[in-house]
């Protein structure tokens, strides 16, 4: 499983504005669609290459919903009934340690879809899924899913691009956390992460990482203390500011340097 770092720039945060397109008194927290809504849906990996016809019977089909920051989405072993499309926010992909801890697969962004291996093939999830920050989802069924794929067999396309990413990106994955120094691996992570926020001077953008130091701890497989070192460090240089429970961007440039030194040297 992988995020998608070319779709991750596609939407900006707007959980609120999307939450009030649907109905207030839906029950279960399911909200039909709304024009923004439909927008980005209808830019998610699934619908890529299809012409807007094309996806409109299903994305009529679909339904919204938000989730909270660390509230479950679905958890590994339970039955699906839909895959989802993420609209806004961040999610979790992660699965049990045998320390009783979690090991992060994945942290996946707007555009990127969710849950669909154990919607294809009728088994039970694989993964934990869980919004990191507030998120909006579209959800899609899976009788609307096969119904689309039968009229659309290229979509098929679609997922295993979607699949062959994740795998990809898991063998990087891997290979970033046995041989790249953790100062790599950090930067990297916080380029990948990062949105658009608000500049720090007058003419002078910067950019954000909502993440905890546990968390980008449990992606990049490092522990909390290292991570605070490292953008102590960072921070002293006036490469990241700490604030406000974020991770400001001051000086991307720096980052993107540390980011493409690629050394297999371990810290």
């Amino acid at each position: 499983m992988a995020h998608a770092d070319d779709e991750i720039e596609m939407a900006a945060a707007i959980p609120s504005s999307i939450r009030s397109e649907g109905d207030p008194h839906d029950l279960g927290g399911k909200q039909n669609l709304g024009a923004v809504s439909r927008q980005l849906l209808s830019q998610s990996a699934l619908f890529r290459g299809l012409a807007a016809d094309e996806c409109k019977r299903l994305i009529d089909r679909a339904r919204m919903r938000t989730f909270m920051p660390h509230e479950s989405i679905f958890l590994m072993g339970s039955e699906p009934d839909c895959m989802m499309a993420i609209l806004t926010g961040r999610v979790q992909i992660s699965v049990p340690s045998p320390d009783g801890d979690e090991m992060v697969l994945a942290v996946i962004g707007p555009g990127s879809i969710i849950g669909e291996i154990s919607l294809l093939h009728g088994g039970e999830r694989t993964a934990d899924a869980r919004a990191m920050m507030e998120c909006s989802v579209a959800i899609l069924y899976r009788r609307d899913v096969l119904t689309f794929f039968d009229e659309h067999p290229v979509a098929w396309s679609n997922v295993v691009s979607v699949l062959c990413e994740r795998l990809r990106h898991t063998n990087e994955q891997m290979s970033e956390v046995a041989m790249v120094a953790l100062p790599v691996r950090l930067a990297k992570a916080l380029l990948r992460m990062a949105t658009p926020g608000q500049g720090l001077a007058a003419g002078r953008a910067s950019s954000h990482v909502n993440l905890t130091q546990r968390q980008l701890g449990k992606v990049i497989g490092a522990t909390r203390e290292s991570i605070n070192k490292h953008l102590g460090v960072w921070q002293r240089k006036g490469v990241v500011q700490l604030r406000n429970g974020l991770i400001v961007i001051a000086d991307r440039s720096s980052l993107e340097d540390v980011a493409g030194t690629a050394s297999t040297q371990k810290h």
